[in-house]
């Protein structure tokens, strides 16, 4: 007796009309997440998002789920917009200010917060956006410095606290009026990288490991 071969299914792949939901709400909980925080009534991240409750949830069982979303969403753009800096002209210092610009703009100052006071910071996908985020801004640095564009006492510690600090709106003013200036100070910021130096800069080079280490250390 012979035995039937089974039938291989082809892995269905997500319509097109469900990924646009879905980017439609990773889009519209970013927008409210910076405005009002990760507490925000998912409710009213489908409203903005324009889909029903159940589609929410048919993504993103839970809030954690969809916060994470949405930092590595962020992650991934600032860090492809660097890339593609880097593929376009072959500037690292270019990729570097790139990457600084986007992340203004995708208001990380204000999302990645959340990474430590809303979930667990070792889900394996934000570790692989982090990571991904941290060795190109590295390798982007390194780059510029051996270029003889970049000033050899700083590290990728100060330019991300300098990124985030930078971005966030002043206490008492409101993100809508702040935006004008973000970008001016972050070039003013950048200018002062360039090499060569034209001071001399207290203490040592920020790491990334020094931004891991309990305060009370």
């Amino acid at each position: 007796m012979q035995t039937a071969t089974p039938v291989q299914r082809k892995a269905t792949r997500p319509r097109a009309d469900a990924l646009r939901n879905r980017e439609r709400i990773v889009t519209a909980a970013r927008e409210m997440f910076v405005e009002h925080g990760p507490d925000v009534p998912l409710d009213e991240v489908a409203r903005r998002a324009g889909v029903g409750n159940a589609t929410v949830y048919r993504n993103f069982p839970d809030r954690d789920a969809l916060v994470r979303e949405v930092v590595c969403s962020v992650m991934d753009r600032t860090a492809r917009a660097a890339e593609d800096a880097l593929a376009q002209t072959g500037d690292a210092f270019e990729a570097l200010e790139r990457f600084v610009h986007t992340a203004a703009d995708e208001r990380i100052s204000a999302l990645c917060p959340m990474v430590s006071s809303t979930f667990d910071q070792h889900h394996p996908d934000l570790e692989a956006a982090r990571d991904r985020v941290e060795r190109l801004v590295s390798e982007v640095m390194e780059r510029a410095a051996a270029a003889g564009q970049l000033r050899g006492d700083v590290g990728v510690g100060d330019v991300m606290i300098a990124a985030a600090q930078l971005s966030r709106p002043p206490a008492g003013t409101g993100c809508v009026s702040a935006d004008r200036f973000v970008h001016r100070h972050l070039q003013l910021f950048l200018d002062g990288l360039r090499a060569p130096a034209r001071s001399d800069l207290p203490g040592t080079a920020v790491t990334l490991e020094d931004l891991r280490r309990p305060c009370d250390q």
